[in-house]
């Protein structure tokens, strides 16, 4: 049996050791310490967000979000449908209520038109919902600005899920730029990789500080332990971070190469009758993370299930699309607005191995396999 090909391995950029090193030298072993500090900085220089908070992961970092926000039990927070549930369990642990929207066609992000539409009839009952979350799906930016436009009327906070976004772009800006809060994912298989691990990222340093003192299990400033409200253990640790900081520096490119393991997919397979792959919205620049194919049954003469396990025989890794949370039996009767898009996605969708290490010759006997499903 050959060697495995995963879906999206970590790939290290050879930068991480040194790092890795010079903190073990620094006996910060510790969710402390200036690797820490310095991941911070260059996060935030690079995504162009003032202020940051490296976390253990994305998760912790939409809960801090939305308890900073106000978000409570019995309130409403919409999220994208067409995610994964790191997005909306935090949402759960607040006792909140989740309203999930459909995906558009355009971006096979939330449909700003359905949140419209949603929005105006809990303003007219005079029930507005606390926070949106909306995924960036794939490392394609939704439309940020014309879903701001829509909640920033009604004080509707806006959480940018970019976990799958780092390196993309929307209308010039980094993924997340604009957000009232955005935040990051550096879990194993992103483009790049703390091993686990999160950011926090928002232009309101009080957002911040405060986030930053909850992470830290709200200890108040006393030489001994002293808390008046319950915090979480949520800070990254300084090692983590020197691994993150060694990923950041070919952060760019690693898009780059990601994007081109889409083209050759879309050039190799693209024209076959039956086969699509995810769009590029205009208003961006996604950093395809993964490579997703849709595939009509009916055309191209075989499922996505066959195609995976095809795949898998030749000990090859795909996955199906997301499956809609509304779909989820931990989601059973939970309001949803709209969800044919993204149920079609799910029953056609398959994300192909993506890893910006595959070569050449991995991706020829990929491609190879999937037409010999026809």
């Amino acid at each position: 049996m050959s060697q495995r090909i995963f879906l999206s391995p970590p790939h290290m950029s050879g930068h991480e050791l040194t790092l890795v090193e010079e903190a073990f030298a620094g006996n910060y072993i510790a969710p402390v310490g200036p690797m820490l500090t310095a991941f911070e900085k260059e996060w935030a220089d690079y995504t162009g967000i003032a202020h940051c908070l490296a976390l253990s992961s994305g998760t912790g970092a939409i809960h801090l979000a939305l308890k900073e926000f106000g978000v409570g039990p019995g309130d409403e927070v919409v999220a994208s449908t067409l995610t994964f549930i790191g997005s909306v369990s935090p949402v759960t642990f607040l006792g909140a209520k989740p309203v999930f929207i459909d995906a558009d066609q355009k971006s096979w992000n939330l449909d700003p038109d359905l949140l419209a539409e949603f929005v105006a009839k809990r303003a007219a009952e005079g029930k507005l919902p606390k926070a949106v979350v909306v995924t960036d799906l794939y490392g394609q930016c939704a439309d940020l600005d014309r879903i701001l436009d829509i909640c920033r009327p009604h004080g509707i906070k806006v959480v940018a899920d970019a976990a799958e976004a780092a390196g993309a772009s929307y209308r010039g800006r980094a993924a997340g730029k604009g957000a009232d809060a955005a935040i990051f994912s550096f879990n194993g298989n992103k483009i790049i990789t703390t091993s686990g691990g999160g950011m926090l990222a928002s232009d309101d340093p009080k957002l911040i500080d405060r986030a930053r003192y909850l992470s830290t299990q709200a200890r108040q400033p006393f030489p001994h332990y002293e808390h008046t409200e319950i915090g979480f253990n949520y800070r990254m640790s300084n090692i983590v971070a020197a691994i993150g900081r060694g990923q950041l520096r070919v952060l760019d490119e690693r898009v780059n190469r990601r994007r081109e393991i889409f083209a050759t997919y879309q050039n190799a397979l693209g024209s076959i009758d039956g086969i699509d792959f995810m769009p590029e919205a205009d208003y961006g620049r996604a950093n395809r993370w993964l490579t997703v194919m849709l595939i009509d049954a009916e055309r191209f003469g075989a499922d996505p299930e066959q195609v995976r396990l095809a795949l898998e025989a030749e000990n090859i890794e795909s996955r199906p699309v997301w499956k809609p949370m509304h779909l989820q039996p931990v989601f059973e009767g939970v309001t949803c607005v709209g969800g044919a898009v993204s149920e079609d996605l799910f029953r056609r969708g398959l994300c192909l191995p993506s890893g910006t290490a595959l070569t050449g010759t991995d991706l020829e006997r990929i491609i190879g396999l999937i037409k010999g499903c026809r």
